[in-house]
């Protein structure tokens, strides 16, 4: 399967997972606001055209920030075999973590964000935002790099 492909599949598998959080967070949250009345004012307002997406955006780049810099991947990935790592293959940092992922805000600046990595030169891989932090997402799972390789024993 294309690596794009299995990108895809795996944002699916997170953005149901997600929707299934910002569900209960949602009723949850919606419960004081029905007795108070404040609800019909958001609902008829336009707090829900841009509270409700601005919320998710948020969601989502805090679930794929804390999961790839703590796990390596999202649930998504992982169940496909990807992985996030540096260039270099090491485990990225929460900078670069949320750099790559700040696009995740909003749908339309994620689609801008693999268009301009699909179009311009470089690793085919990355989408944009990815090349302005150094990472790339792995197939196979592979293994971290170490940072410095461990010295040649001297034979004498």
């Amino acid at each position: 399967m294309g690596h794009w492909l299995l990108r895809l599949i795996a944002l699916i598998i997170d953005g149901i997972i997600l929707g299934i959080i910002a569900a209960i967070v949602f009723f949850v949250l919606l419960i004081p606001l029905v007795f108070t009345g404040a609800f019909l004012d958001l609902w008829l307002g336009w707090g829900y055209v841009f509270l409700f997406p601005l919320a998710i955006g948020v969601l989502m780049v805090l679930y794929f920030l804390v999961l790839e810099v703590s796990w390596g991947g999202t649930v998504g990935k992982r169940i496909l075999g990807l992985r996030v790592q540096t260039v270099s293959g090491g485990k990225i940092s929460f900078g670069q973590a949320f750099i790559r992922n700040i696009s995740k805000i909003f749908w339309v600046f994620l689609l801008l964000d693999w268009l301009i990595g699909v179009a311009t030169p470089g690793d085919k891989r990355q989408k944009y935002s990815d090349r302005l932090a150094g990472t790339v997402v792995v197939q196979g799972g592979q293994a971290f790099a170490s940072v410095v390789p461990p010295p040649a024993p001297a034979s004498q």
